[in-house]
């Protein structure tokens, strides 16, 4: 199993390679969260959460990491100084959010670099 750790992520060879319907629904439930925030991965979680764990691996962390990212947000929110860094914050979640839909793309398993893992 060959892993890659960066300061954007880890990704690593899944075990069972996935077809291109999974890779589809791996990227959309990263790219999706550009629109849905953590809706769109729930709903891709909670419907193939059984079927592939290509699939499953990919909305579990998107949907991590859209809620630690809007628990980040309302955080820095609350702050006077907080409120200037929020820009910092989308910037972030966009790069990192297009780093997880190539490696989704690409057939790899992506962990993003900080994230609270709420749903294991």
């Amino acid at each position: 199993m060959n892993t890659e750790n960066s300061f954007l992520g880890t990704d690593t060879e899944p075990v069972i390679p996935p077809n291109s319907d999974e890779k589809t629904l791996g990227l959309l439930a990263h790219i999706i969260t550009l629109i849905s925030t953590f809706i769109g991965p729930l709903i891709i979680f909670l419907v193939k959460k059984d079927e592939s764990a290509f699939v499953t691996h990919h909305a579990k962390e998107s949907l991590n990491f859209q809620i630690t990212m809007a628990l980040l947000s309302i955080i820095l929110f609350i702050s006077i100084i907080g409120i200037l860094l929020l820009w910092i914050v989308g910037i972030l979640t966009l790069v990192l959010v297009i780093v997880a839909t190539i490696r989704a793309s690409e057939g790899k398993l992506y962990r993003y670099p900080f994230s609270i893992r709420f749903i294991k």
